[in-house]
């Protein structure tokens, strides 16, 4: 059988992890945790800090992405395994943590092509080095067969000594601050799933809808905030107003947002707003899975490179509910719910 025509169900699970793990902890990471990796029943992990800080995620076919767009574009094992790599990377970054190890599993169905399983490693791989990983290994993993493609992550963090930053720190006076992009993603998404055809989009349109593909979470503004002095932080997945409902609720404070600061993060997204007919302020405030940082400082600290202003952290009048607003009128845009129907 020709090598491109070998599916997983044409190989034994040694022979598959065989030619995984070659595409895996290419050398050595600099400052490594992993004492002991893939090969054995579990991995050995050290742990410097006394604290692990952990995250896992899901990626499930059809739910999380598809095989083939209606656009026409066909999602590779590069973009699936960049992608589980960015979301978990990101949770970590969030905590103002350093990501240290993941291990990672995979349910195939029996004619998925070893070459997608092969791709899917070297985006992971990529990943890690690529958005500034350095110091991450894959530890190990478990394969399983099933009738959809499902991918799950569990990485382990450090704090180097440090502590972490929550939701639940924001206080009255805070400066509201955005790290990374916003509707990037959501734009891009709108893409995928638009009648246009994938070979026919712009150069400028092609690199909006990789952004949902291979999103580019800023890895180093989660410890650089904490060495700043944030005061709550989180990793923005869902959408900006639902995921600034997380932090104000957490907080007990209101989170208003600056129209102006959110009309230039929507200016880059005219260009596929006319496209496909969407709206640029929308994918801004609902759109998630850019893994940008929300953040709080306080209103005297100068925020650090890579972090912009967008808003400010109020007080509660008496029985009034937290949540977030724009110029002090509530923010009804919803982000994504994974159970939604």
């Amino acid at each position: 059988m020709p090598e491109s025509h070998l599916t997983v169900d044409g190989l034994s699970e040694s022979e598959l992890l065989a030619r995984i793990f070659p595409r895996l902890n290419k050398g050595p990471a600099e400052g490594t945790a992993l004492l002991l990796g893939p090969g054995d029943d579990a991995a050995i992990v050290a742990a410097p800090d006394g604290r692990t800080v952990v995250s896992i995620d899901t990626q499930v076919q059809d739910q999380d992405f598809r095989l083939v767009w209606p656009n026409g574009y066909r999602t590779t094992g590069f973009d699936v395994g960049w992608k589980a790599a960015a979301q978990n990377l990101s949770d970590i970054n969030a905590m103002g943590a350093r990501s240290v190890s993941m291990v990672v599993s995979l349910t195939l169905p029996p004619q998925t092509p070893v070459s997608w399983v092969e791709d899917f490693a070297d985006g992971l791989s990529q990943a890690i080095s690529g958005l500034g990983a350095a110091g991450c290994s894959v530890a190990g993993g478990d394969l399983g067969r099933g009738r959809e493609l499902a991918v799950t992550v569990a990485i382990l963090g450090t704090l180097d000594g440090r502590a972490p930053v929550l939701r639940s720190g924001a206080r009255p006076g805070d400066t509201v601050a955005l790290a990374g992009t916003l509707g990037l993603a959501a734009a891009g998404l709108a893409l995928l799933e638009s009648g246009l055809d994938v070979e026919r989009l712009t150069p400028e349109l092609r690199t909006i809808m990789d952004r949902q593909c291979r999103p580019l979470p800023p890895l180093d503004a989660g410890p650089s905030a904490l060495s700043a002095g944030a005061t709550a932080m989180m990793d923005i997945s869902d959408g900006l107003v639902r995921d600034g409902n997380r932090l104000a609720a957490a907080s007990a404070v209101l989170l208003d947002l600056d129209p102006a600061a959110l009309k230039q993060l929507a200016e880059p997204l005219a260009a596929v707003a006319d496209a496909v007919d969407g709206d640029p302020m929308r994918w801004v405030l609902g759109g998630g899975e850019d893994h940008g940082l929300l953040a709080t400082f306080p209103g005297d600290v100068q925020l650090p490179p890579g972090f912009a202003a967008i808003g400010s952290v109020e007080a509660l009048a008496p029985m009034e509910s937290t949540g977030v607003t724009i110029a002090g009128r509530p923010a009804e845009t919803v982000g994504w719910d994974h159970f939604a129907d």
